[in-house]
């Protein structure tokens, strides 16, 4: 029973951590540091407890869970893939939950992979990511509609010389907004920019990797752009989309469900 509590306590800590820093994440696009700096050592006592009472061997395992976790998210971090708060979930969920809880849970499709086994974080990680990528289908679907109902161009000529590759990933990672929308809602970022030409003229080009630095430069020259009549009202931009919140529902779903992944890699080789 101590053994099944543990796992109870370590599985609801982290639920109930990523939970209110998703909401934070979600009404701020900020989650502050107390979380983590509770979240971690409350995960690492409960599983370093667990592990000493009752599977001692599984030590290795969980330092070597908790390493590439943390390398893989360090990583993801310096690249741009990941926020900071995104990279400490990830850390604190391999400290409090580096493998499935199989005393405690089975998943509905009874599959528990290898990877959930020993590196629970990855399989979670895994799941969010396809949440992630959902969000890019949805968005292609709202700029084609969008296409349709206004019957406006999506990109005006004096983007046209912009690659495909980049026009299609403005399609699944943005949409169409006024630059006063872009002025009140801070967490939207401008996929769009505006520079110099030989002759200094302003000429539009995508952004592919919006960020904090620099936004309130790029929006101001913008709305200048706008003001001169230079560039149209509506310009490219993104969201900041909370991963937290697809972190969230990659554990509940690896969780209830299993890695989807490897569920979708065992249908295909049956």
């Amino acid at each position: 029973m101590i053994e099944e509590s543990l796992e109870l306590l370590r599985t609801l800590t982290c639920l109930v951590f990523l939970m209110y820093s998703s909401w934070t994440d979600y009404k701020t696009r900020e989650v502050t540091n107390k979380v983590w700096i509770f979240f971690a050592p409350i995960g690492f006592a409960l599983t370093l407890a667990e592990l000493l009472l009752y599977n001692s061997p599984d030590l290795l395992t969980y330092a070597l869970c908790f390493g590439l976790t943390a390398g893989f998210a360090i990583l993801l971090f310096y690249v741009g893939g990941f926020g900071g708060a995104d990279a400490k979930a990830l850390m604190c969920l391999a400290l409090a939950l580096p493998f499935y809880p199989q005393k405690l849970l089975a998943p509905v499709t009874l599959e528990v992979s290898p990877i959930s086994r020993s590196f629970f974080p990855i399989a979670v990680f895994s799941n969010s990511v396809l949440f992630a990528a959902f969000t890019a289908v949805v968005m292609l679907f709202y700029n084609i509609f969008w296409r349709i109902r206004t019957h406006e161009k999506l990109f005006e000529e004096d983007l046209k010389n912009e690659s495909i590759g980049k026009k299609i990933l403005v399609l699944v990672t943005g949409y169409k907004v006024s630059v006063n929308k872009l002025k009140e809602k801070w967490h939207v970022y401008p996929m769009e920019d505006i520079e110099r030409n030989a002759e200094n003229k302003p000429k539009r080009k995508l952004v592919l990797i919006p960020k904090d630095e620099g936004r309130t430069e790029i929006v101001e020259r913008i709305d200048e752009g706008v003001k001169n009549n230079t560039i149209p009202d509506r310009i490219w931009a993104t969201p900041g989309l909370p991963m937290l919140i697809f972190i969230l529902a990659g554990l509940i779903t690896a969780l209830v469900i299993g890695d989807i992944v490897w569920i979708f890699i065992r249908f295909i080789l049956r």
